[in-house]
């Protein structure tokens, strides 16, 4: 694989990442009751616990995204890439 294909990998999964990551941020901002219904029977936790455990999966999914794919993005493009 080359420098150039890594680039463009790199830069296809961030666009994925994001995009998912702001479909799941839309979902549980507009449906959050029945996705929380869901998620409550499935693992038995209350409303705010899951609000938390929302919280912390989109902050971690963010974090990943912006550490393992964005960055390195950018750090290949600016090399020149």
């Amino acid at each position: 694989m080359t420098i150039s294909q890594l680039t463009a990998l790199l830069g296809w999964v961030s666009v994925i990442n994001i995009v998912y990551l702001l479909s799941a941020t839309i979902i549980l901002v507009f449906m959050r009751r029945p996705v929380a219904a869901i998620h409550s029977k499935l693992f038995g936790l209350d409303d705010a616990e899951l609000h938390a455990k929302y919280f912390d999966f989109l902050a971690n999914y963010k974090i990943a995204t912006l550490v393992f794919a964005l960055a390195p993005y950018i750090a290949l493009k600016i090399m020149g890439h």
